[in-house]
């Protein structure tokens, strides 16, 4: 007779093994990094554990690669999330040339470069890699093209669209402006390549932001799903009747997950165009601000959830959902969990769209500007699931020391405060989070073997007001660029005075001084191509682009221009214009609101609540005085591993750091050159593990550029 200890130990043994090995079999598909951020379902996470909580202090820089001269990099950025295949890691430069390197010791196989030789710069975040027999091919974007090279040599291939490459802007539904373009990666789903945009959101004509497959031989379009809906198309209705001619956004600009044996995708989308005033889009406008779950193979939507209606904050959803499981009375199920701006954390049943936890819409201010018709509620998760400062308040104003308190109150006695979702008006209102977030584009970190999720997020102050556009029948040529700049130009580069409150390293300022030494034929050229982080204006006319330039240089305050022959008469389409989105600062350059001004959480998904959250970065400045971490903005994901690890760099002091995935209790961090304005990534080779990170700098934190990736192994 077996004793009923024995039978209870058996029982324990067999449980143990049979655990052992669901985790080991579910850990083979986290072993490698062949995706953007990981794998198709975007969690950013490893089950490499040799790199681990007991030994990260003994992490060393294995090898730097850097990408290109430094002094061509100008001001520029690298936020890409490489790709590691077998023993070669495929990234790109601030100049978005395509390089593979070797991963054991980062010395350079090939390089691909569009325009040899030509300082162009842009925005990557990453590659895709599909392979089958002996086809192997790397697909990236730059400027309104989608090239595709052959992985071992990196030569175009010439079967695949025209000679190797296809226009983005081509098989839309109507001509729109120059800005049609993808940023991020897209997934490969069977032999698609399926692909959101990054199109024009200001006030000027906008392109829509459809969702795209492509055959990943040929280059043709297999299906398109409509984020503003032609007519007969569901969401439709949600739009004014022919808003689907000139509408533009609503695009899924932040990535796009798979779940691959559901064959569906989700992403999310981000505004409709123009993002501060809707009178030209009245209605809850689908499916702009939505997460999506689209068929894979078709497009067709099989379900969609608005986080934001009618949006003119500019709260995009800068990221793919994460694809989690929640643990609900002892059932485990399938969800997405979705960042956003907000600092909003939507948790969402993956069949039907429907919130596992509750979801309530919320009445929200009205909007006081002439025309519009702002949406009434809006849709708050539990304030659990909130994890960045919701709004600005008087309580909210900086207690880093007195001088900076008395100082913000007085700089902002006349701004008004309040709600996340107060309307911009003509008034100057502060808003917290800033319209870069909460989380953007780097999005959150899951654990699937523990079901914990890991997302940063800034805490900053920012201010905004509208002004009516000018109506008079002629415009002085220094007032028309002047209106033109504000509308355009003011997010990146600020306006008068500004010069310490943003972090751009070209204020209006310096872009004055730049204008002074430049011909026009110079300045016309940059306008109309882009430079950098700039994209084209090619849309303006050559008076408009003269005009703007003649803002720059401080002339053209006597030539008159008759405002029929200037295309960009705002007034006639959006009589309602933003001044821009205006960080603002303390005496010393610090943000006005109470600190942490970053921070790293992680969010229990079984419970829906934070387990922890610590300052995400510090100032050197205030650390050298005593300060404890101040957290900082940050740009840029997490990745997660089995070693118990999270690996971060994404911060304005220019570290990478791991912390400890129980307490938050940060292990250790090195000092780049650079900013890592990037998700880190992980790899094994030769048995030992390394961990990687772009180090870019510039970009929209403003820090110096970088133009370097570090590699790290014990």
């Amino acid at each position: 007779m077996i004793q009923p200890k024995l039978i209870y130990s058996l029982l324990i043994f067999l449980l143990l093994c049979n655990s052992g090995c669901r985790r080991e079999v579910q850990d083979e598909r986290y072993r490698t990094w062949a995706h953007y951020n990981g794998d198709k379902t975007g969690s950013k996470y490893s089950a490499l554990d040799q790199i681990n909580r007991e030994n990260v202090r003994e992490l060393r820089l294995a090898w730097k690669f850097e990408t290109e001269p430094l002094e061509e990099a100008g001001y520029s950025t690298i936020e890409c999330n490489p790709l590691i295949i077998e023993d070669v890691i495929y990234l790109v430069s601030p100049s978005v040339a395509v390089i593979a390197v070797n991963a054991r010791d980062g010395s350079e196989r090939w390089r691909y470069e569009v325009d040899p030789g030509r300082r162009s710069r842009g925005v990557n975040r990453g590659l895709a890699y599909w392979a089958e027999g002996d086809s192997v091919r790397i697909f990236f974007s730059k400027g309104n093209f989608l090239y595709c090279l052959d992985a071992g040599d990196g030569q175009l291939i010439s079967t695949f669209g025209q000679q190797g490459m296809i226009n983005l802007k081509d098989g839309l539904n109507r001509e729109a402006d120059n800005r049609n373009k993808s940023t991020t990666p897209g997934v490969i789903f069977k032999d698609l390549y399926i692909l959101g945009s990054t199109v024009g959101e200001g006030p000027g004509p906008a392109a829509p932001g459809y969702i795209r497959a492509f055959n990943v031989r040929t280059g043709a379009l297999v299906w398109t799903f409509h984020t503003i809906p032609l007519p007969e198309e569901p969401g439709h209705e949600t739009w004014p009747q022919d808003a689907w001619r000139e509408a533009g956004g609503a695009n899924s600009w932040g990535g796009i997950n798979l779940d691959a044996e559901r064959e569906v995708i989700y992403c999310g989308t981000g505004s409709a165009a123009y993002d501060h005033w809707g009178g030209d889009r009245i209605g809850q406008n689908l499916y702009a601000n939505c997460i999506l779950a689209l068929d894979a193979n078709t497009g067709e939507r099989i379900w969609h959830f608005q986080a934001v209606h009618h949006d003119i904050w500019d709260y995009d959803l800068p990221c793919a959902p994460n694809l989690v499981q929640v643990k609900r009375n002892g059932t485990l199920i399938d969800a997405v969990a979705q960042p956003t701006k907000m600092g909003h954390l939507f948790i969402l049943n993956r069949d039907t769209g429907q919130p596992v936890f509750p979801v309530e819409e919320v009445e929200v201010p009205e909007s006081d500007i002439p025309g519009e018709e702002s949406w009434p509620t809006q849709p708050m998760p539990p304030v659990s699931l909130r994890y960045a400062r919701q709004g600005f308040y008087e309580e909210d104003i900086t207690d880093l020391n007195e001088e900076a308190t008395r100082f913000v109150k007085d700089q902002i006695d006349h701004m008004k405060m309040g709600d996340l979702f107060r309307p911009p008006s003509r008034d100057s209102a502060l808003i917290m989070p800033q319209f870069n977030g909460g989380t953007d584009w780097g999005g959150g970190a899951y654990d699937p073997i523990h079901r914990k999720l890991y997302v940063n997020a800034s805490n900053e102050a920012e201010w905004i007001s509208m002004f009516e556009a000018p109506r008079e029948k002629s415009i002085g040529q220094y007032d028309l660029g002047s209106q033109i700049y504000r509308t355009q130009c003011t997010f990146c580069h600020g306006s008068e005075g500004q010069s310490q409150q943003i972090r751009n390293a070209f204020t209006l300022e310096s872009l004055k001084a730049i204008a002074a030494q430049r011909s026009n034929d110079e300045l016309q050229l940059v306008l109309a191509g882009g430079r950098g982080l700039m994209p084209s204006f090619s849309w303006l006319s050559e008076a408009e682009k003269e005009a703007v330039i003649a803002f720059l240089k401080e002339k053209g305050q006597d030539e008159i221009i008759d405002r029929e022959k200037v295309s960009v008469n705002f007034a006639s389409k959006i009589p309602w214009l933003s001044t821009g989105h205006h960080p603002i600062k303390d005496p010393e350059g610090f943000p006005i609101n109470k600190r942490p001004w970053g921070t790293l959480s992680r969010i229990d998904m079984d419970s829906g609540i934070i387990d922890w959250q610590v300052a995400l970065g510090t100032y050197p400045e205030l650390e050298a005085r005593g300060y404890e971490p101040t957290g900082t903005f940050n740009l840029g994901g997490p990745m997660v591993t089995a070693g118990g690890l999270v690996f971060i760099a994404a911060t304005m002091d220019e570290r990478f750091r791991a912390f400890d995935q129980e307490t938050g209790e940060m292990l250790w961090e090195y000092q780049m050159d650079a900013g890592g304005y990037a998700t880190p990534a992980t790899f094994e080779i030769d048995g030992q593990q390394y961990v990687i990170i772009a180090a870019g700098g510039g970009g929209i934190p403003g820090t110096k550029p970088g133009n370097a990736y570090y590699c790290f192994t014990l």
